[in-house]
């Protein structure tokens, strides 16, 4: 379409080029082959030859013989001139003329012009229309959006929190008997994937009222001014059907914390928060208008957004504990071909798994049956799509890597798994592979920790120790001087961990308990004692394990040199292994 467009515009253009260089060449080198002097137009009239002559004011006649051919000469401007023309028998013709040769091109270079002036009026007056209509917003509400709390797996908390929104949606006047008020907004707030925009659309179906579905993005514009009216056109709609939800997602595209312009502050955007501000407050009590939102950053908002009369109801949405896991896992194989799958058992190993992330997972091993022609979903495919949604496919072509590369990566993620092991026995260790992956991994171990509400400082210690110990054991075994880069992603998340321990959790005695980032916001110094005792820390911890792998070393030789050989160890070989060496040990 757009390139029809092109053509249509193309082609005048072309036209009229063309039309104004012929019209050039005609007029510089046709015409001065046609004029003839004015001594040869008398002796044409003398003897009788000329027919036809077009006599006006301009300098120039037209002068016609008898065999066709004509030309132009000097007009005389006689006032006898037509009267001795007539004498001679000669026709006068009092107009202008004109020739094809100078015609034709004029008069497409004039067409064309025309119609290049018409499609950029036409062009201007529809992007004048286009600038006029950015502000309307297009949206249609879902009257049975076909959701309800039985497809909400797990976060019953969350649930129970808007449940009796739900009821007064239902039925208002219950509440009106007592006075109660039905909150203005709902907060939902959690890491990403946990179900926010699944327990919005729950809360239109159970109620059964239209639901209006958007994003922060859908709001943010370069035009200033433009925000602030989509905001008061949604209402607008929303008002129109007495009752509804309306869900902004990401709402802190819009929401955020304003600063008067200052530090990339956005007119545009806090044009737009006062809009939505303003529609809060303006509901009338009677009103069945529900705002639900939702954010992965909850600390970023505005604080007028999140105040008592607008978003005053603030529900966190989890990540799933091991039951709620189940409920999930079970409600995504409900319609599956399944076989001999322990349901229970993925969802201990499927910790601080997100309701997507879970979807996902079961998602990949449908796909993976498929692909074998399965009749069933089995625990087979189940552990590859686990590997899968962690670190991604397996490489197929494994024959560039060296066997000093396969050694150095075996005795990496064993001392990953043996720290483990011996460090924090309720974490399980499920895989360890050197089969290098579509994510960028050399090998990796995968272990699955146990449900905790809190983690307390001991942990968080072997938790470093663990994340450390690939790096310990590859200078254990193949001296300093050929540690490798494969320990990059440890190092990084082992510093993230214990920098939040020092700065964040209190766990620290160069900031004791006060919180960096509070510091910060006051520009008080205080990183640089904080840096030191976390390179202190993690200097500790590495020697800490290292001293561990030390004392294991024939277990974790034994170990490594049976991941060489398998390339894949699982939870019973490793158990296996260490049986083995604990009964040599006591033999």
């Amino acid at each position: 379409m757009n390139k029809l467009k092109e053509k249509h515009v193309l082609i005048p253009l072309i036209t009229a080029a063309l039309s104004l260089m012929t019209f050039m060449l005609v007029f510089f080198f046709y015409n001065p082959r046609t004029v003839r002097p004015y001594g040869q137009f008398i002796n044409d009239l003398k003897s009788g030859q000329i027919t036809k002559v077009n006599y006006t004011s301009t300098p120039y006649i037209k002068v016609t013989l008898r065999d066709g051919t004509s030309y132009k000469t000097d007009n005389p401007r006689k006032s006898t001139f037509k009267e001795e023309l007539l004498t001679s028998g000669v026709n006068v013709v009092e107009q202008g003329y004109t020739d094809l040769y100078t015609a034709i091109p004029a008069a497409l270079f004039m067409l064309s012009i025309s119609y290049l002036t018409v499609v950029l009026l036409r062009k201007s007056s529809l992007g004048t229309k286009a600038m006029s209509s950015v502000e309307s917003l297009e949206l249609a509400a879902v009257e049975d959006c076909g959701f309800n709390f039985d497809i909400v797996a797990g976060n019953e908390e969350a649930k129970e929190s808007v449940m009796d929104v739900v009821d007064f949606l239902k039925n208002p006047e219950k509440y009106n008997k007592y006075g109660a008020k039905m909150p203005r907004g709902i907060m939902l707030y959690g890491e990403p994937g946990t179900g926010k925009t699944l327990l919005a659309k729950a809360v239109a179906g159970e109620a059964s009222v239209p639901f209006y579905a958007l994003s922060g993005s859908d709001f943010v514009q370069v035009y200033v001014g433009v925000g602030a009216s989509r905001i008061r056109q949604l209402f607008k709609k929303a008002r129109s059907h007495k009752k509804a939800v309306i869900f902004i997602d990401e709402i802190d595209a819009i929401g955020k914390k304003r600063d008067g312009g200052r530090a990339g502050g956005s007119e545009e955007k806090d044009q737009t928060l006062n809009a939505l501000l303003t529609e809060m407050s303006g509901f009338n009590d009677g009103e069945g208008i529900v705002v639900m939102a939702a954010t992965n950053r909850l600390d970023v908002l505005d604080e007028a957004l999140l105040r008592p009369g607008r978003f005053d109801r603030h529900v966190e949405v989890t990540l799933p504990d091991v039951s709620a896991r189940e409920k999930i896992l079970r409600l995504y194989l409900k319609n599956k071909p399944v076989m001999d799958l322990d349901v229970v058992d993925w969802a201990r190993k499927t910790s601080y798994f997100s309701g997507a992330k879970l979807e996902n997972l079961v998602n990949e091993a449908a796909i993976l049956a498929c692909k074998d022609n399965s009749s069933y979903i089995t625990n087979l495919h189940m552990d590859k799509a686990f590997s899968i949604v962690l670190a991604g496919y397996e490489k197929q072509n494994r024959e560039h890597i060296s066997s000093l590369d396969r050694r150095i990566t075996a005795y990496h993620e064993i001392g990953h798994a043996l720290a483990s092991l011996l460090l924090i026995k309720s974490d399980k260790v499920s895989k360890v592979t050197i089969i290098p992956s579509t994510k960028g991994a050399g090998g990796y171990t995968l272990s699955i920790p146990e449900d905790r509400m809190y983690q307390n400082k001991d942990y968080l210690k072997k938790r470093i120790m663990v994340m450390l110990a690939g790096r310990a054991a590859e200078e254990l075994i193949f001296g300093s001087k050929y540690i490798t880069t494969g320990a990059h992603n440890d190092l990084e998340n082992s510093t993230k961990l214990s920098f939040d321990m020092i700065t964040n959790y209190g766990m620290g005695q160069s900031l004791g308990l006060l919180n960096l980032n509070v510091l910060s916001s006051h520009n008080l110094p205080s990183g640089d004692a904080a840096l030191k005792e976390c390179k202190e820390l993690l200097d500790e911890l590495y020697r800490a394990v290292y001293n561990l792998l030390s004392d294991n070393k024939l277990l974790l030789d034994k170990l490594s040199k049976y991941l060489i050989e398998k390339e894949t160890l699982y939870t019973e070989d490793i158990e296996h292994i260490m049986k083995n060496y604990a009964a040599n040990l006591t033999a």
